[in-house]
């Protein structure tokens, strides 16, 4: 049994890899997410319950250490990289340009937003988990999960219409105004 969990384990890890890299907004920093989970999850294993979802388990595992270490440090980091990594770098120079400024802004705007919208959002439009699934995960009603991933989309869609998020005050988008009409 063991070992056949170890094998589910394995054949999770790029799902888990994307959305440690998704929490922390850094390749590196993902990945240290990454191997602390693993082996957290590794030296638990006992606990899992066979009849629960293991990718749901790990995902919560790495969200709790995720988590802890922004209350151990008590500041947030601005953990952004170069978009570079993210695309491919034999296309077509003027739109891959383009595009990797929109996915710097884009990830910029992500760790902008608070950590429980943030996790929403990653599971739910990066893993593909259905909103029950991400309910699952993070163990919260649905309704919560529905009702933080419209403020997590709302906030990028306002922030992304703003401008240039360099150039704008941390106030002015942290802060999106709702246009009535």
């Amino acid at each position: 049994m063991e070992s056949s969990v170890r094998t589910q384990i394995v054949a999770l890890l790029p799902r888990l890899r994307r959305f440690t890299r998704g929490l922390t907004g850094s390749a590196e920093a993902g990945d240290d997410l990454l191997q602390a989970t693993c082996e957290r999850a590794l030296l638990n294993l006992h606990l899992w319950q066979e009849d629960s979802r293991l990718d749901s388990w790990l995902f919560r595992i790495a969200r709790n250490l995720f988590l802890n270490e922004i209350r151990a440090r008590k500041v947030r980091q601005n953990y952004l990289r170069d978009a570079a990594e993210m695309l491919p770098q034999s296309a077509a120079g003027q739109r891959i340009a383009e595009e990797r400024i929109e996915v710097s802004r884009l990830r910029l705007l992500l760790q902008r937003l608070p950590e429980d919208q943030r996790s929403v959002l990653l599971l739910v439009c990066v893993e593909g988990q259905s909103y029950a699934e991400a309910a699952a995960t993070l163990e919260l009603p649905i309704g919560t999960v529905t009702s933080r991933l419209a403020r997590a989309r709302l906030s990028l869609k306002d922030w992304m219409e703003q401008g240039d998020p360099e150039r704008e005050t941390p106030d002015a988008l942290r802060t999106p105004q709702r246009r009535e009409g």
